[in-house]
């Protein structure tokens, strides 16, 4: 009986678009490396991407009230700075 090799999927890198195996032997799928990894992370965190959703209206949609700050549970930057 003759076994199969099983053959490793190959994906582009989504930074650099080079040819790269997508398997538990690169530690950096879907990236070809640890540095292609890195600047989409950055990307990520320079908001260069984005992720489109509905946009919050107001403080309504918080249903943050006056009493649940005055009990400190909840915190805001000015509250804080008391």
């Amino acid at each position: 009986m003759q076994y199969l090799k099983k053959m490793a999927i190959q994906v582009k890198c989504p930074q650099c678009g080079k040819m790269t195996e997508y398997s538990d032997k690169n530690p950096w799928r879907p990236f070809c490396c640890e540095r292609c990894k890195i600047i989409d992370l950055g990307a990520w965190a320079n908001e260069d991407y984005v992720i489109h959703g509905r946009p919050i209206e107001g403080d309504d949609d918080l249903d943050i009230s006056k009493d649940s700050l005055a009990k400190g549970k909840i915190h805001t930057k000015k509250s804080i700075e008391h």
